[in-house]
């Protein structure tokens, strides 16, 4: 398959109301050329919709008939993202004929890792067909269901994305990729095919809860509250002692699975100083498990703006961390780019998951494609 173009799409469980849309030009093994990307605000009455759905499926937690709010939730979630995607390539002045595909990632809901007993289990909210009739092009969606009725984790899928970006770079082999969104993830290359991926902790969701729970705001901005803060040592401590940051890989959370409860009992800023500590001490204990400790671990994702976070990876992970720019990468754009890049192996029946990223016994494709036929 030539090269084309594809938009990806991505809104993490951190509801920070924006839509990430990013445009690149793949083949779905390297990435040719990176078009525009944007930051997108969701409609004002979306968020707090979302933020319902979420709770009720916690509530829920795959048992029973899923809650009837899902259905409004995803309409609407759908065509606020058809909307966006559409004032972005009207922007930009490409026609959606031009674009082979979307990548739509959807909202997680809930996430439910697999164990000894029972496959796992994933909720996305995200209707591709109407996308497609919506946008004027195919959509491919649903990446993780396949991927867990295999027998896998579901997550995390950035892997291969993280190699050909690090086989842009003519990146040495023992080098690392690691994302932070509501939850981290880290995919490790050494070199040829060879790559490890799972997620090693929390990383913005439990601090930025916590930051929600005291009336200020959405998120610890610069790092400013947890850096005001003194860690509760004794309380890491125990909080490291946590049988998933030992556990083998492959592995993979649910938002909800390391909560802002773990700072209970502290005050505002030293419950953000501990809460951002113990993201950078998972993320130690996560470069501890990788086949080799990774020499160059490159950083994107919205925590990467975090300078005390940062701070504390470096001390407490043990490793000098590289800002995603500084290789020539977009940050806040990676997370997105990364399901144009799956799309577009979705299409070309390319696999997305692979045994040490998700626990696939081979590696599977992954993704539906709904088509827009232009003529109906």
């Amino acid at each position: 398959m030539k090269p084309a173009w594809a938009i990806g799409l991505m809104t993490g469980t951190v509801l920070d109301g924006n839509i990430d849309i990013a445009l690149i030009r793949t083949d779905g093994e390297t990435v040719q050329e990176f078009g525009s990307w944007t930051l997108a605000p969701y409609p004002p009455e979306l968020r707090p919709l979302l933020r319902d759905a979420m709770a009720q499926a916690r509530d829920w937690n795959f048992e029973g008939p899923e809650p009837a709010i899902f259905g409004q939730a995803e309409d609407a979630l759908t065509r606020a993202q058809s909307a966006a995607v559409t004032a972005f390539l009207a922007k930009a002045g490409i026609k959606p004929s031009d674009i082979s595909v979307i990548g739509f990632h959807g909202q997680t809901m809930l996430h439910r890792a697999p164990d000894s007993a029972r496959h796992g289990q994933t909720r996305q909210l995200g209707n591709g067909a109407l996308m497609a009739s919506l946008v004027g092009t195919n959509v491919a969606f649903d990446f993780r269901t396949a991927d867990m009725a295999a027998g896998g984790q579901g997550a995390p899928l950035a892997a291969s994305y993280h190699i050909a970006l690090l086989r842009s770079i003519d990146a040495k082999p023992n080098t690392a990729v690691l994302n932070l969104g509501g939850v981290s993830n880290v995919t490790w290359w050494g070199g040829g095919d060879m790559m490890v991926a799972f997620d090693t902790g929390p990383a913005n969701a439990p601090l930025n809860d916590w930051i929600g729970r005291h009336g200020l705001g959405d998120m610890d901005r610069d790092g400013a509250i947890a850096a005001r803060g003194t860690v509760d040592e004794a309380r890491l401590a125990r909080l490291l002692e946590h049988p998933y940051l030992t556990a083998s890989y492959p592995k993979s959370l649910d938002r909800n699975d390391f909560t802002a409860a773990m700072a209970d009992g502290l005050s505002l800023e030293d419950g953000a100083a501990t809460l951002t500590a113990f993201t950078a001490g998972a993320v130690g204990k996560a470069l501890d498990l990788l086949p080799q400790r990774p020499e160059h671990l490159i950083l994107c994702g919205g925590g990467r703006r975090n300078p005390t976070l940062v701070d504390a990876i470096r001390t407490r992970a043990r490793i000098e961390p590289v800002m995603a720019e500084a290789v020539g990468w977009r940050g806040d754009a990676v997370e997105a780019e990364c399901f144009a890049f799956l799309a577009i192996r979705a299409l070309r029946g390319l696999p997305i998951s692979f045994p040490l990223t998700t626990g696939v016994k081979q590696p599977i494709t992954g993704g539906r494609i709904a088509t827009f036929d232009a003529a109906a």
